[in-house]
């Protein structure tokens, strides 16, 4: 099938990925029917700002819409929110909706994203909160405003963007991680001590190398939680933050591969028709050949785009996805820009500025081979790595392997 037969393109998720295809298709000069399907009520929105603006009480809900309405009209989209997809039939090319409502494509794109992961019998438990969707940080941003004693559970970009803004606000907060400091699997060691001062500079009480065995409560309502060595915190609220879980329980029996979200090549295609893009999608890694997948949002946008050059290129001239990843992260007075892979890297070189200062750019390398740079609060200069990280270029000289400053 190619492009101009092509008569109806269904996108089941109408967040940054479902957007940047169906605003990538109507850019190509596709005229047919797009249905958007979107299981929230609300408009495509930005995310990040969840736990940042949003969550600071800086901005209110309009602004992290990521289009106006008026934008979206302009699309011409068959737009279904509030609305869940429930089924799918890749023979007949059909989606079924909550509502029993069926939807017929030629081309399908899953965009469903991940949903927050949450510990075993928190589920209605009043003081727990998760901060993935707008009504998640909505609620959270409630509970703030009573400055409660809270309990944040993990250490990764969620839980310790919380921390920051629950503290800047005047809240009682205690972050428990099972790793060594705050977002060290990602960043390292060494920014990950700076972090555990930084946090600690600002009141954040620091649990590290230990896990929360049960939330703990009374009358229907969280009043703390008790850690896996017996120990107990005391808490008003308790957010969760250990990670997420891609959207795919609606593709059972579909025939559609689903492995850590849905697998495809590394076009970003499952096959018969099927397309994912953003956090949902596990795909091939043209580099590596790994499966990967990411949960960025700056990955779900280009993923959206490629993927509707895909669909309009037809087989045989589709093109595989290969990005240099790129996040970013507030936290108090400190703004880091990432770029590339740190997880896992052989070693870490602060390459500008110092920890000390807290204003740096930090090489991240496999096998002598640039995979990643973080940069704290030197914007400008840690983008002028990211072509080396594009480039998997050689440090030279050749470093032993090693974590040096």
């Amino acid at each position: 099938m190619n492009a101009h037969s092509l008569e109806s393109v269904v996108i089941v998720g109408a967040s940054a990925a479902g957007l940047s295809v169906a605003e990538g298709l109507r850019r190509g000069g596709y005229t047919g029917r797009i249905s958007l399907i979107g299981e929230e009520p609300h408009l495509p929105y930005d995310r990040p700002p969840l736990s940042k603006q949003l969550l600071a009480g800086d901005w209110d809900s309009t602004r992290v819409l990521l289009r106006s309405p008026e934008d979206i009209a302009a699309l011409d989209l068959d737009l279904r929110l509030a609305r869940r997809a429930v089924g799918l039939d890749t023979s007949a090319k059909r989606v079924t909706l909550d509502d029993g409502g069926q939807v017929d494509y030629d081309a399908l794109v899953i965009a469903t994203g991940v949903a927050a992961r949450r510990l075993p019998g928190t589920d209605g438990l009043a003081g727990v909160h998760v901060l993935r969707t707008l009504e998640d940080a909505l609620a959270f941003r409630d509970a703030l405003r009573a400055l409660p004693n809270l309990v944040i559970v993990g250490s990764g970009f969620v839980g310790a963007e919380a921390a920051a803004v629950a503290r800047t606000l005047g809240a009682q907060v205690t972050m428990v991680t099972d790793v060594t400091a705050p977002l060290s699997d990602a960043l390292g060691a060494d920014l990950g001590a700076m972090l555990t001062q930084v946090h600690r500079e600002h009141g954040v009480r620091l649990e590290t190398g230990a896990l929360v065995d049960a939330v703990l409560s009374e009358s229907g309502r969280a009043t703390g939680v008790r850690l896996a060595d017996g120990r107990t915190i005391e808490a008003d609220a308790v957010l969760v933050g250990i990670g997420a879980i891609p959207n795919t329980a609606w593709l059972a029996g579909s025939g559609v591969p689903v492995h850590n979200g849905v697998h495809c090549d590394a076009t970003l295609h499952a096959g018969s028709g099927v397309w994912a893009a953003g956090d949902v999608a596990c795909w091939d890694h043209p580099a590596t050949g790994a499966p990967t997948r990411i949960e960025h949002r700056t990955n779900a946008a280009e993923q959206g785009l490629l993927v509707a050059r895909n669909i309009l290129a037809g087989p045989g001239a589709a093109q595989p996805f290969d990005p240099v990843p790129y996040i970013w992260s507030d936290q108090y007075d400190l703004k880091f820009q990432i770029y590339g892979r740190t997880r896992g890297a052989q070693r870490v070189d602060i390459v500008e500025g110092s920890i000390a200062e807290r204003r740096l750019v930090a090489r991240y390398s496999d096998n002598g081979r640039i995979c990643g740079v973080v940069g704290v609060n030197m914007p400008r200069a840690t983008r002028g790595y990211r072509p080396q990280v594009a480039a998997n270029a050689l440090i030279e000289p050749p470093l032993p392997v090693g974590i040096s400053e």
